[in-house]
């Protein structure tokens, strides 16, 4: 790979080193914890509880109201790098705000971290559509993993070191456990703002159109390029039936992650072998991602995304009889082999089927696909072991996710795939395909 188009490329990686400082660090680690030990003290532990699911649930229906309008929107010009430079900034002060609210502040906290989760979440929407600014199409499998394995590199590290700042606070000058965690959100702030510089540096966008309208006509227009998406979608059944797939086992794998240390809590283990395990997954994820990339240009999209989902549907056998933490650290290992090779390829997969000039628009489907199916698997899970009174069958449904939406993979056709790489113009493809949505 030539130099500058190299360097565009690792500049694009980086904003996942970036930003996954924030989903591993605050969102799946201390910020659940803290918030009901030390804002929300007073609260009952299930309205605390209540309280973190309320943001979460808050933040991601506002993403997923906003994303395709938002997508539709930057499509219109050359505004990807600047939608992104906003909600950047959005997730980077409300995650650093965090360190200056005081204990007891819980209305504050919960509302800091939904800015977060909206800058977080908004944001991955137009670093995903600059994936085909910086790089072709037959190379974009590989690009995407490494996207997705920094993610799990920058995430890991700044995670041990805000373990290691939990643990031992005296080696790192501070004086108690809480000054540690509260330092630790403010280096994912600092790290979040300064891992994403070059990206804006390096990163040319593609301009697809120049905006000559005003605000008013241009968002209008920007409401038609999504209803015109909407009506695509009853053309284009092939790609609807990959979304639909997609929308199921992903649920899958994002439960997995999110439900683990409950799950873990639930049948008796302690919070430092859960910690350990969040990081086997992150290390673990960083080649192993990396290779699926590898092996997708060998072997095809639904072959390893079969191979991927097929390991989950073993997962959530293996997790419903684990008993020991032993057993806990396999899980986590095997979690980290297929979970970033699934995501990655998926966005690849779809970056391939979306037509050119609607990119940011498209993956504002994407996005909307991927925070709709968060919903299902928490709820499923929760709701079968409470109907049993065994978490261990909370686990085991969510095979209603993993198997049909493998089904519903093999349903879509190989024959488009090889029309999209064949066929001499996007525009033709229009008609033979249908937008994505994560």
């Amino acid at each position: 790979m030539h130099y500058l188009k190299r360097k565009k490329v690792i500049s694009w990686a980086l904003y996942d080193w970036a930003n996954s400082a924030f989903a591993t660090t605050v969102m799946a680690g201390f910020f659940p914890l803290f918030f009901k030990s030390f804002w929300a003290a007073d609260l009952s532990p299930i309205e605390s509880t209540a309280v973190v699911g309320t943001t979460n649930s808050l933040a991601g229906l506002f993403i997923v109201l906003l994303a395709p309008i938002l997508g539709a929107y930057s499509d219109l010009g050359k505004l990807k790098k600047k939608f992104l430079a906003f909600f950047a900034l959005l997730g980077v002060l409300s995650t650093g705000y965090l360190y200056f609210i005081p204990q007891g502040d819980w209305v504050i906290a919960a509302s800091l971290y939904a800015l977060a989760v909206v800058g977080f979440s908004g944001g991955n929407i137009f670093y995903d559509s600059l994936i085909v600014s910086i790089s072709k199409q037959d190379q974009r499998n590989k690009v995407s993993s490494l996207g997705f394995s920094m993610g799990y590199l920058g995430g890991g590290l700044l995670f041990v070191i805000n373990v290691l700042m939990y643990l031992k606070p005296t080696w790192f000058g501070l004086s108690s456990e809480i000054d540690a965690i509260l330092w630790s959100f403010l280096s994912v702030a600092f790290w979040w703002a300064i891992f994403s510089l070059p990206l804006f540096i390096n990163v040319e966008e593609k301009s697809n159109k120049e905006i000559t309208l005003g605000l008013f006509k241009t968002s209008t227009q920007a409401f038609k390029e999504v209803l015109s998406t909407l009506r695509e979608i009853k053309k284009h059944k092939r790609v609807a039936l990959f979304l639909l797939a997609y929308w199921l086992y992903i649920d899958g794998v994002d439960t997995i992650i999110r439900m683990a240390t409950a799950y873990g809590s639930d049948i008796g283990l302690d919070t430092a072998s859960m910690i350990t395990a969040l990081l086997l997954t992150q290390f673990v994820g960083f080649p192993a991602t990396l290779v699926f990339g590898i092996y997708a240009d060998k072997i095809g999209f639904k072959k390893i995304l079969t191979i991927g989902i097929s390991i989950y549907i073993l997962i959530s056998f293996y997790a419903a009889y684990m008993s020991t933490a032993i057993e806990f650290y396999i899980l986590a290992i095997t979690v980290g082999l297929v979970q970033g090779g699934i995501q990655a390829i998926s966005r690849s997969f779809f970056s391939n089927l979306i037509p050119k000039n609607k990119e940011a628009q498209f993956f504002g489907f994407y996005n909307l696909v991927g925070k709709s199916a968060v919903f299902l698997g928490p709820v499923l899970v929760s709701w079968v072991a409470l109907m049993f009174g065994n978490p261990r069958y909370g686990i085991l449904s969510l095979l209603f996710l993993f198997v049909p939406g493998l089904v519903l993979l093999w349903m879509v056709p190989d024959k488009e795939l090889c029309l999209l790489y064949t066929s001499p113009s996007p525009r033709d493809l229009s008609t033979a395909r249908m937008p994505s949505s994560a």
